[in-house]
């Protein structure tokens, strides 16, 4: 039986600070995840770390983890991924609520199923801020609703990168497995 530890920081391969005034970005593909009690939203990243897309929504259920394997799967079919990150809720005041303690649990299942790590980000506003920009594109009602899930996925991921690109360390706090 695995437990999961979790650990600040730079992981094995990581780097800490920059090199000669430039920030140094991991390469590799990351999926980012925003884990809903109805929905998942996925997207994923370009292999250099600079542009998140929405990949798909998955329903939450029967079968959510074994579909998010899968998408990892057929992403490594195609290039290296590095990470997967997970949105975390966490209130205004940097606090965590249930709901933070539901993806916790999530995101320790997740890690147990993918070959990859799981790294888990602050995602405060994250759905707000997907809202909001789908609204200014003129998305309405039942289409928003479609695509918002992927949207915050998309606002979590960029996030994640634009912030290792500025400070050189990988955000948020890393997963791991130990026997």
């Amino acid at each position: 039986h695995r437990r999961l530890a979790r650990r600040r920081g730079a992981g094995p391969g990581e780097h800490r600070g920059r090199s000669r005034g430039r920030s140094l970005m991991r390469h590799g593909t990351r999926l980012g995840i925003d884990p809903g009690d109805a929905r998942i939203g996925v997207a994923r990243s370009d292999p250099s770390g600079f542009l998140a897309t929405p990949v798909e929504t998955v329903r939450r259920g029967k079968g959510d983890l074994a579909r998010l394997r899968r998408i990892v799967a057929e992403l490594e079919e195609e290039t290296a991924v590095l990470e997967v990150v997970v949105g975390l809720p966490r209130s205004l005041g940097g606090g965590e609520g249930p709901a933070a303690a539901k993806v916790r649990e999530f995101a320790a299942q997740l890690a147990e199923r993918v070959p990859v790590p799981v790294r888990l980000v602050d995602e405060r506003l994250s759905t707000v801020s997907a809202e909001a920009m789908l609204r200014d594109q003129g998305r309405k009602g039942s289409k928003r609703r479609a695509v918002v899930d992927q949207a915050a996925a998309v606002v979590i991921l960029q996030h994640a990168l634009d912030t290792e690109r500025a400070s050189g360390n990988p955000p948020g706090e890393i997963l791991e497995r130990q026997s």
